[in-house]
C-alpha cells in the first residue's frame, strides 16, 4: 500500500480505485480518515469518475446508444490502477481505457489522480487527457470521509461545519428511491455560515449545494476548535453526507453532480457535465489540511 509521510503526517492510499484511506498524525497517531466499517459504510474516500451520483435506469446516450454507468463511475472499485510515479511527497496513480471500460465508456483517456503533501496539507490532483479524436464528455471529484466525532468523550453534535462566507443556498433534495436530483430544495444551514452536525442531517440523504460562495469549509469541534478544512477552489458543487447516526462526515468537492429526474439522459445535455476536445488535458485539484495544533 503506497504511503506518504513528513514529520507531521503519514498518508496510504489503496491500489484498488487509487483510494486515500488514512490521514495519520505521525507524532501522536490521530487517524482523521474515517476506519470504513463494512457494518456502517465499507469505503474511506472513493474516487469518483466519469459521473457522480446516479444516473437515471443507470445508464446515459451517447450518439444514440445508451451505455450502462454504476452509481459514482467506475473507478473507485477499479483494480487496474497503477503507479506512475512517487517520492516521498508525491504519488500518482494511472488508469488507462481498454475494451472492457469503453463497452461503458466510449473515449479513449487517461485518467491520473495525484496525492502530494506539503507540511499538515494532503492535495488531490486530477488529470483527465482525452486521447480520443472526439469529445469526452464526464465528471470527477472526491468523496473524503472524515472521522467524527474524532475523540473519546465527544458526540457527533459537538461538531458543525462552518463555511467561509455567508450562504444563502439550499440544499437540492434526492429522490430516495431513485437517487435523482428533484426540484425540491431545503434550508440546512443553522447560522449564515454554518451547519451543525446530528444524527437525523442526513435521513433525506446527501446535502447538495450548487451555488455555494464559499470554495472552502471547515470542521470544527464547539470547544475544540477546527480540526480540518477542504479548500475545493474549481469545483462548482459540493456535497455533504453520511449515513443517519454515522460517525463520520463525508466534505465531497464535485465537477458534475447526479442525474435529475427529468434529464433527457444525453450525456452531452447532463448538468455539470466537462466536454474536454480531443487531446486536451483537464485539471483540477482539492486539498485536505489538518489542524497543526492536533498533530503534536
Amino acid at each position: 500500500m503506497p504511503f506518504l509521510e513528513n514529520n507531521l503526517l503519514k498518508i496510504e492510499i489503496k491500489h484498488k480505485g487509487a483510494e486515500l484511506c488514512s490521514i495519520k498524525s505521525v507524532k501522536n497517531n490521530t487517524e482523521f480518515i474515517w476506519e470504513a466499517n463494512t457494518e456502517v459504510w465499507g469505503s474511506h474516500a472513493p474516487n469518483l469518475f466519469p459521473i457522480i451520483g446516479s444516473m437515471k435506469n443507470d445508464s446515459y446516450e451517447y450518439e444514440g446508444k445508451y451505455y450502462s454507468m454504476p452509481k459514482h463511475g467506475f473507478v473507485r472499485k477499479n483494480e487496474n490502477f497503477k503507479v506512475a510515479s512517487k517520492t516521498n511527497s508525491e504519488v500518482t496513480f494511472q488508469l488507462k481505457s481498454d475494451d472492457e471500460l469503453k463497452s461503458i465508456f466510449p473515449f479513449d483517456f487517461e485518467f491520473l489522480i495525484s496525492y502530494e503533501l506539503k507540511d499538515n496539507a494532503l492535495f488531490i490532483h486530477h488529470t483527465v487527457k482525452n486521447k480520443d479524436h472526439k469529445a469526452m464528455y464526464f465528471s470527477v471529484g472526491g468523496h473524503p470521509a472524515f472521522a467524527c466525532p474524532l475523540f473519546k468523550g465527544e458526540i457527533y453534535t459537538d461538531y458543525f461545519l462552518e463555511f467561509e462566507r455567508e450562504e444563502n443556498s439550499k440544499s437540492h433534495l434526492l429522490n430516495m428511491a431513485t437517487g435523482l436530483v428533484t426540484d425540491k430544495t431545503k434550508s440546512v444551514f443553522d447560522s449564515p455560515n454554518t451547519i451543525n452536525l446530528h444524527g437525523n442531517l442526513f435521513d433525506e440523504d446527501a446535502l447538495i449545494f450548487k451555488d455555494l460562495k464559499s470554495r472552502q469549509v471547515a470542521l470544527k469541534h464547539q470547544d475544540k476548535g477546527e480540526i480540518l478544512k477542504v479548500k475545493f477552489e474549481g469545483f462548482p458543487f459540493l456535497g455533504i453526507w453520511a449515513k443517519p447516526n454515522a460517525p463520520y462526515v463525508c466534505i465531497e468537492p464535485w465537477i458534475g453532480i447526479a442525474d435529475s429526474e427529468n434529464t433527457n439522459q444525453k450525456i452531452k445535455d447532463k448538468e455539470g457535465i466537462v466536454a474536454l476536445e480531443p487531446n486536451e488535458i483537464f485539471s483540477a485539484t482539492y486539498s485536505i489540511t489538518v489542524n497543526s495544533g492536533l498533530l503534536e
